[in-house]
Parts: C-alpha cells; sequence; structure tokens
C-alpha cells in the first residue's frame, strides 16, 4: 500500500460525467483527485470511441456553457491544425465527419487532446490530481452514511493506494462504488407494477435485463488493397447467430429490429439502404485540404455489434471477463464478415481494402480501450425520474414534468438497445426535459454522489439521460454540489429540501451557465 490522498472531492471514474465533475469543483475551489480505469480521460469520447449523440437543439442551447467549451475547442483544433477547406473554416457548425447521426463527429484523440487542455491548469496548479491506470477495489464507510475512504488499484500492477475526500462522486461507467459501499442500488429493468410506466416489464423485474454494451472500433477504406484480419475464434458462431426477434442472422445487412424504419443497410451509399458508413464518420476528406488526412474514417459502433448474450455489471469476474472477450469478438468477426464475405452491390462478396484504425483507438487489437456502457447500475434516490414524466403520449401532449430541484437539462428519445433479457429494446419519443436534484441524492449515504449515467433513472428513462450532453451535466451538476456543500457546511439532503438554500444552488449553477428549463417544445 502506498502513500494515500487526502482531498476535498475525489472523483472516482475519469468518463464524460467525470471530467466535467472535476472541473465543476476545481473551479468552485476545491482540491480535487481525478481517477481513470484506462489511459485515456473521456469515457464515451475517447476510451470507448463514440462521437457524442446530441439533440437537434444542440448549436442553440440545451447543454452547459461548459460542455459548449468543450465542442468549440474541438471545433477549433480542427480549425487550427487540421487544415480545412474554405467552405468547411466558413461554417461555424461543421462536423469533422458529417455523420448522420452525429451533429458532431470527431477523432477520438482530438476529444482528448480538449479534455486535457480544459484540465490543464488546474493539473498544473495542483487543484486537481490525476491518477490513470486506478480502480476502485474497496472502501470503508460509517454507519452513519458517510465514505470514509476508497481504495484504488492499480490495473497494472496491482499496486494499491486509499483516498480520503469530504465528497466521493461516483463517475465509474458501470457505477462501481455503489456496491463497494453499501449504497442502496437497482439493476436492469422494473416492473410495470413498480413504476407504473407504459413500456416496463409486465410481471416480475428483472434486474439483469440491462441494454446491449459493444466494443466500437475505427476503420478506413483503401481500394485495391488487402487488410484482412485473421479469422477470430468466434467467427463461425457470430456468423450463424441470430436471435428470436432478429429478421436475419446478426453478420447481415438487414435491420436489427422493426422500430427504427430501416429497410435494409448497406456499407456505402447504395439506393433504398441505409449507408453504414456515413452513420458515424469521424473523418470526411473532402471538408479537408488534399493530402491532409489518409482518407475518410468511421466508427463502427453499429447494430451488428451489440452485445447482449450476458450482463457485466452483477457477475462474477470470471464471468465479465469472459462476457467482454465474446463482445470483442463479435466486433472483430463483423470487421472480418465485412472483409470477406459482406454482399456486394455489384454481386461480388467483401471489402478487403477496409483497413482497422489502431491509432485512432490507440490499442493492440483495435478496439476501443474500453465498452461502450450504455446501462449502469442505478442509486436508489430521493426521487426517481420515470417515463411518465417525458414520454409525449403519456404527457397527453403537454411538455415534460417540471421538476421544481431541476439542476439542468436534457433531450433525447428513450432509446433502448437490445437487452440481455432477449428483448429487442425501446425506441420511443421523448420530451425534452429536466434533471432533478433529487435523481443526484441517495435515499441514505451522505457525502456520494453520482456523477454518471448512475443517477435516480429507471431501465427505461435511463435510455434519454444516458448521453454525452446529459452525462456531462449530471457530472458537472455533482461536482458544483459537492463544492458548495464543502464550502458553505450544508448537505445535499438540506439544499434540496429547504428553499432558500435550493433557490440559491441553483442561482450558482446558472451563474455558470447551466440551463434549468427548456422553453417549449415537441416530442423529438
Amino acid at each position: 500500500m502506498t502513500a494515500g490522498y487526502k482531498v476535498d472531492v475525489a472523483v472516482i471514474g475519469g468518463g464524460v460525467g467525470g471530467c466535467a465533475a472535476a472541473l465543476a469543483a476545481a473551479r468552485g475551489g476545491m482540491r480535487v483527485l481525478l481517477t481513470e480505469e484506462t489511459d485515456w480521460i473521456g469515457g464515451q469520447l475517447t476510451s470507448q470511441a463514440v462521437p457524442p449523440d446530441e439533440h437537434r437543439y444542440i448549436e442553440q442551447f440545451g447543454c452547459t456553457a461548459m460542455y459548449r467549451e468543450f465542442r468549440n475547442r474541438v471545433r477549433h483544433y480542427y480549425r487550427e491544425n487540421m487544415g480545412l477547406r474554405q467552405e468547411t473554416l466558413r461554417d461555424p457548425c461543421f462536423s469533422p465527419g458529417r455523420a448522420i447521426v452525429n451533429r458532431l463527429a470527431f477523432d477520438p484523440r482530438v476529444a482528448l487532446a480538449v479534455l486535457l487542455d480544459m484540465l490543464a491548469p488546474y493539473l498544473l496548479s495542483g487543484r486537481i490530481q490525476l491518477l490513470l491506470h486506478h480502480r476502485p477495489a474497496e472502501a470503508a464507510v460509517s454507519q452513519d452514511g458517510m465514505v470514509n475512504g476508497v481504495t484504488l488499484e492499480h490495473t497494472l500492477n496491482g499496486g494499491r493506494v486509499i483516498v480520503e475526500a469530504g465528497y466521493f462522486l461516483d463517475a465509474t461507467e458501470c457505477g462501481d462504488l455503489l456496491p463497494l459501499t453499501g449504497t442502496e442500488y437497482v439493476t436492469g429493468a422494473e416492473a410495470r407494477s413498480e413504476t407504473g410506466e407504459p413500456h416496463a416489464l409486465e410481471g416480475e423485474a428483472e434486474p439483469s435485463d440491462v441494454q446491449t454494451f459493444t466494443y466500437c472500433f475505427a476503420m478506413d477504406y483503401r481500394e485495391g488493397e488487402r487488410h484482412v484480419i485473421l479469422k477470430p475464434e468466434m467467427y463461425e458462431f457470430w456468423r450463424s447467430y441470430q436471435a428470436p426477434f432478429q429478421r436475419d442472422r446478426m453478420l447481415s445487412w438487414a435491420p436489427l429490429n422493426t422500430n427504427s424504419g430501416i429497410r435494409r443497410f448497406s456499407l456505402f451509399e447504395e439506393e433504398g439502404a441505409f449507408p453504414l458508413w456515413r452513420y458515424r464518420r469521424i473523418a470526411d476528406a473532402s471538408q479537408f485540404e488534399p493530402g491532409r488526412i489518409d482518407g475518410d474514417i468511421t466508427i463502427v459502433n453499429w447494430p451488428q455489434n451489440d452485445y447482449w448474450l450476458g450482463d457485466i455489471l452483477e457477475c462474477t469476474p470470471e464471468e465479465r471477463s469472459c462476457r467482454l472477450w465474446e463482445a470483442k469478438q463479435l466486433s472483430l468477426s463483423l470487421l472480418y464478415w465485412l472483409q470477406t464475405e459482406a454482399p456486394r452491390p455489384d454481386g461480388g462478396k467483401g471489402y478487403p481494402g477496409l483497413r482497422l484504425r489502431r491509432d485512432v483507438t490507440g490499442t493492440e487489437d483495435g478496439l476501443a480501450k474500453y465498452p461502450y456502457i450504455r446501462e449502469s447500475r442505478r442509486i436508489k434516490a430521493e426521487f426517481t425520474v420515470l417515463e411518465q414524466h417525458i414520454n409525449p403520449d403519456a404527457r397527453g401532449g403537454h411538455s415534460a414534468e417540471k421538476f421544481h430541484d431541476s439542476v439542468g437539462i436534457g433531450c433525447y428519445r428513450i432509446d433502448l438497445h437490445p437487452t440481455v433479457g432477449g428483448r429487442e429494446g425501446v425506441y420511443t419519443p421523448s420530451l425534452p426535459f429536466q434533471i432533478p436534484l433529487g435523481s443526484l441524492i441517495p435515499v441514505r449515504m451522505n457525502n456520494l454522489l453520482p456523477a454518471s449515467k448512475n443517477l435516480g433513472v429507471t431501465h427505461l428513462t435511463n435510455g434519454g439521460y444516458r448521453l454525452h450532453p446529459v452525462e456531462w451535466n449530471v457530472g458537472e451538476a455533482a461536482g458544483a454540489l459537492a463544492a458548495h456543500c464543502l464550502a458553505n457546511r450544508l448537505t445535499p439532503r438540506r439544499v434540496r429540501n429547504e428553499p432558500v438554500l435550493l433557490a440559491e444552488f441553483q442561482q450558482k449553477l446558472i451563474s455558470m451557465g447551466i440551463e434549468l428549463d427548456w422553453p417549449a417544445f415537441g416530442p423529438v
């Protein structure tokens, strides 16, 4: 055991919410420790290789000022360093990849550079200390609901270090601090009898019925060249696999389900088909000066590499390791199928010129450093956001539920990918919503706050609250709340439940550039 750390705020997990939480707490005058399991901070934006999923209003409003600063810095990085064409330079809302689904699609390495630059003043001053390759292993908790310390384990050498802090923020991708600290939490799908949600399960709740996770990867296309990878060990399994709800085999051009309205997929442009190449493209060579980039690059986070054969939240370490390996095998099998067997419009098979871009993900196997986690453990909170708070059908044409204790806003449809329970998923509109402070306060714990996808939402509402801008807002609000409570000797529960204190905190959030409400909108 090495020497420990004693700080005001410990942010465990360096993903989207963790970075926002650390910045907010540091800007609030606190001494902060930020930890990260991999060697890249940024989570979904970087180590998971998922460009941000955002709502249609994002260029005008609907996010925090600090998240907008991040987006602006990404564009500035490309303008200053990447040799954009003049027409692209003149576009204030340009997207490096011009992806179909992303309003700002960019290389994960750019996101990493920008986040490190945003942290740099606080790292240099010592206000923030950053520990890479560390994950939580144990926790010391008192009977009064206080976390006294968290033991971190080095992922490479096994060394351990103890962290003491006034507040612990769980920004891990899977809510890993919750079981370690004994914090009350839920996983999986709730029953309709429990929540009253229209799309909840009939019958009993299923705690293991969580959304898919995905190992994303980047690739480009070198026509006339051959870059076929070695045949993956599980290729024959995935080549023939077909879930009961699927129209065709997993590795095919058939849509995963009927909810999206897509009739058929293709790799490139093809009449009557959805072109997956442009779906999450992060580099569109036509926007750059000749020779500045080596062709288009796309991220493969597609229906064909969603993994749902097992839960990685509540299982043994051996089961988790096995399921992560199987998920990697699925993504590599998809690439191999694309290279060798995917039907082409000319009647041929395979695109051998597809090249795995290991440099983009920073890994030897070419897959993202960490799986894209869509669903985490979720705290049992003072207030839980339900489907009927944000579903337009349930709201009868009105706006989403108004929360008096709003600490931010978000906007995304209820988007549930297939689940471990063998269900097709849910894809339904939602209304622009608020983030209630009550969803950030555990029912019992006093100095632990969620700062990622682990707030008080359900299996269904997680589908709207899990996206990048919302996770950032949750983390930023949690970091600001911890700083505010420490500076004023308050508790989160008092801040929420005493009107004067709540108004003071909300005014602080507004001064930070956090929007607390939306104008009138319809479904998204």
